[in-house]
C-alpha cells in the first residue's frame, strides 16, 4: 500500500474519473420520477423503524443504511413489477444481498484505512461538501426537496449521509491507492470498452422513439366496480392476450383511456425529453416489438411497445470521456486483484448477517 503522503492526489485523480462516470450514467435509474411510483402497501407485521442489517467488527450497519442505498433498485423494479409477485421479490432480494455486501466490504476497507489515518491521511470537510452537492445535482437532478425526502424515507439524518459519503470516498481512494501499480490501460483496451459503452453514454436528450400505446385507468367515474386491485387485473390480462399474439391496436381502441386510442394508441418520433423519466428508462432499454408493462402510475396502468427507436449521439472517445473509459479499463484490470485482497480480509473479519 501506498504511504500516506501520496494519498491525497490518489484522491483527486479517483474522484475526477468516478465522477465523470456518474455524471454520464446516472440519468435513467439512479432517481425517482413522480411519474411512475410504487404503489403502497400495508405492512403484515411489525415495522422496523431502524433494525440491525449486519455487523463487521463491531460497526453497526442499519437497515437504514441499507434502505437508502436499495432505494434507486427498488422503484425501478415497483415500475416494472407493479403487483410485486415472486420475480419482483427474488430481484429484491438479490439487490439486498449486493447492497448489504458492498456495505461490509466498505467497513472492512475503512479498517485498513484507520492505520492511514495515524499518519495523518484523510478528506477535508470542504471536499466533502462539494461531492455531496455533485450528489444532489446529478442523482437528484439539483431537486434538494426531493434528496430531504429521500433522507427522511430512509430515516437518514443529513450527518448520516455526509458520513455515507465520506465513507464512500475513502473507499474509491483505498482502492485506487491499493492496485495503484497495475499496468495501463492499452489503447485497443481503451477502444474496445467504448465500442462496449458508448451507447450508455450518448446524449438522451436526442433520443427519439415511436410506439403503441394504451392505460388502463385505476378508478372509472362511471363504473363503481372499477377498482386500482380490478383495474390491474384487467391490464395483466390484456398484456396476456397481447403476448399471445392479439391485436394491440384493437385493444388499444376498445379499453385505452388514451386520447388518440382511436388511432390504436400510435404515437412517432416522440423526444425523450417529453415522455416521464422512469417511463422513458425502460421504454427505451426494450426492443422493437417488446411489451413494455404493464407499469403503475398514481393513475392508471400502462402498457406500451416501442416500434423504433433512435438514439442521441455518442461522444468522441477524447478528452474526459477518454479519461472514464481509461478509468473503467483500470478498474477492470484491478478486479481479479481486488478480489483476492477483499476476500483474504473477509475471512479474517467478523461478520455477522441478520435475516
Amino acid at each position: 500500500m501506498k504511504s500516506a503522503s501520496t494519498f491525497p492526489l490518489s484522491l483527486a485523480a479517483i474522484l475526477l474519473h468516478v465522477g465523470t462516470l456518474q455524471a454520464q450514467l446516472a440519468s435513467a435509474s439512479a432517481s425517482a420520477s413522480a411519474a411512475l411510483q410504487p404503489r403502497p402497501q400495508r405492512p403484515t407485521g411489525p415495522v422496523l423503524v431502524n433494525g440491525i442489517a449486519a455487523k463487521v467488527n463491531g460497526r453497526v450497519i442499519t437497515q437504514s443504511e441499507v434502505s437508502f442505498q436499495l432505494a434507486p433498485s427498488y422503484r425501478q423494479l415497483a415500475s416494472q413489477f407493479p403487483r410485486r409477485g415472486a420475480e419482483f421479490e427474488r430481484q429484491l432480494a438479490a439487490a439486498r444481498e449486493d447492497t448489504i455486501q458492498g456495505l461490509i466490504d466498505r467497513q472492512i476497507i475503512l479498517s485498513e484505512f484507520k492505520e492511514l489515518e495515524k499518519k495523518g491521511a484523510g478528506i477535508k470537510d470542504q471536499t466533502i461538501d462539494e461531492e455531496v452537492k455533485r450528489q444532489i445535482r446529478e442523482l437528484f437532478h439539483g431537486d434538494e426537496a426531493k434528496f430531504q425526502q429521500e433522507l427522511k424515507r430512509s430515516h437518514l439524518t443529513m450527518d448520516d449521509y455526509r458520513k455515507n459519503t465520506k465513507e464512500g470516498m475513502i473507499v474509491q481512494a483505498m482502492r485506487a491507492n491499493q492496485f495503484s501499480d497495475t499496468p495501463p490501460p492499452l489503447p485497443s483496451e481503451i477502444q474496445k470498452e467504448y465500442d462496449e459503452i458508448k451507447q450508455s453514454l450518448r446524449d438522451v436528450s436526442k433520443d427519439r422513439i415511436s410506439f403503441k400505446i394504451f392505460f388502463v385507468l385505476k378508478e372509472i367515474q362511471e363504473n363503481p366496480l372499477a377498482t386500482p386491485a380490478t383495474q390491474a387485473a384487467i391490464a395483466e390480462d390484456l398484456a396476456a392476450e397481447i403476448d399471445r399474439g392479439a391485436d394491440f391496436a384493437k385493444l388499444a381502441k376498445t379499453y385505452s383511456s388514451i386520447a388518440f386510442a382511436t388511432q390504436g394508441g400510435v404515437q412517432e418520433n416522440v423526444p425523450r425529453l417529453n415522455l416521464p423519466t422512469e417511463f422513458a428508462a425502460i421504454i427505451f432499454d426494450a426492443k422493437p416489438g417488446q411489451l413494455v408493462g404493464p407499469l403503475e402510475d398514481p393513475k392508471r396502468f400502462t402498457l406500451a411497445i416501442p416500434t423504433k427507436i433512435e438514439y442521441g449521439p455518442a461522444p468522441a472517445l477524447d478528452g474526459k470521456v477518454r479519461e472514464m473509459v481509461e478509468a473503467r479499463v483500470h478498474k477492470k484490470k484491478t478486479s481479479a486483484q481486488y478480489q483476492r485482497w477483499i476476500e483474504s480480509r473477509r475471512k479474517r473479519a467478523m461478520i455477522e448477517i441478520k435475516k
